[in-house]
């Protein structure tokens, strides 16, 4: 399973969302192997189709499903009900991807 964390330097909510990600990997007893990846600038952002940080991927899908087939990208944060991804959003996108 690849997991990568897309953000870019001094988002105030990039090192909750690693935590809370890490904290339900190891709920659900999965390797912790997560890749963060800074985006530095918009060129990076457009070639990485970032979404705004932080953007949290499983096996190269974002782990909200409505946000897959957004085409805007950006420099910029990224919201989320409640501020960070939910342990309920990323443990989905984690079984998900173990059953495909």
């Amino acid at each position: 399973m690849r997991i990568e964390v897309l953000y870019f330097k001094g988002c105030p909510n990039h090192g909750p969302a690693v935590d809370r990600l890490r904290t339900v990997l190891l709920q659900e007893g999965l390797p912790a192997d997560v890749s963060e990846i800074e985006v530095k600038d918009e060129s990076a952002a457009k070639a990485l189709r970032f979404l705004g940080s932080p953007t949290i991927r499983v096996n190269g899908l974002d782990i909200e499903p409505a946000a897959r087939n957004f085409m805007s990208t950006g420099f910029a944060c990224r919201r989320y009900p409640g501020g960070l991804p939910s342990e309920e959003m990323i443990r989905r996108a984690l079984q998900d991807a173990q059953e495909s």
